[in-house]
């Protein structure tokens, strides 16, 4: 699949090198020098390469945007039309400073995105975990027990290719529902970046959801680190 990353930034760089060494055709844009987009390029290795924000979603199938809720506008329109592609958004609507939720309880920064971009495949997924864990993830993705990472979407063909990129990531996809559901998990979110930057353990930290094999009780919710041994989950 050939994916085009919109903001090349911890989230996106990190994701992008994933992709690209899980065999996809990978296009990195929008960073600060082409001298970073060209270096990730080099290192992700595989069918990766640096270009423009138009060249890569022009000819992607999915797109994933990582970029600061402040340039949403900016890189949308160096993207050009986006009709039809799938676009997966890791963006938080963060204020300028980082401090708090633009967006919330009656929207969520994914529903604005989609009003922005209304004939484009809008799936929020990636962001409720930090970027630190996920090339460990990716390195234990073999292993029987996974950790989780909730996704949301209107459009059913958007939510199957985002289900597919988190498999290949290493995490067992929860779709969560309709796109509306943002407005739930990029709150939780927040609370996953106070435990992960926050709290001694660091931001090496994931979840998994598992069900109760005792009757009708509610799901258990576990957290899990990655260290020198692997994914631990607590």
């Amino acid at each position: 699949m050939r994916v085009g990353i919109l903001g090349s930034g911890l989230m996106g760089a990190k994701l992008g090198t994933i992709f690209a060494r899980a065999g996809h055709e990978v296009v990195f844009s929008y960073a600060r020098s082409e001298k970073k987009l060209e270096k990730l390029a080099l290192d992700a290795k595989g069918k990766a390469r640096a270009g423009t924000p138009r060249e890569a979603a022009q000819d992607a199938d999915t797109v994933l945007l990582a970029v600061h809720w402040l340039r949403f506008d900016d890189v949308l329109k160096q993207a050009g039309d986006l009709s039809g592609k799938v676009v997966v958004t890791c963006s938080m609507p963060m204020n300028e400073d980082n401090t708090e939720l633009v967006v919330a309880h009656t929207s969520s920064g994914a529903e604005e995105l989609a009003k922005r971009i209304p004939k484009a495949r809008v799936v929020a997924a990636f962001g409720t975990v930090p970027s630190e864990v996920f090339f460990d993830v990716y390195e234990a993705r073999r292993k029987a027990r996974r950790p989780s990472l909730l996704y949301c979407g209107d459009d059913r063909r958007g939510k199957e290719v985002a289900a597919g990129l988190i498999r290949d990531v290493g995490f067992d996809p929860v779709d969560a529902g309709p796109l509306r559901i943002a407005r739930y998990t990029e709150p939780f979110t927040m609370l996953i970046a106070q435990l992960a930057y926050e709290s001694e353990g660091g931001p090496e930290l994931a979840y998994r959801f598992e069900a109760s094999r005792e009757g009708p009780q509610p799901d258990e919710v576990k957290t899990c680190r990655s260290s020198p041994n692997g994914i631990a989950f607590t």
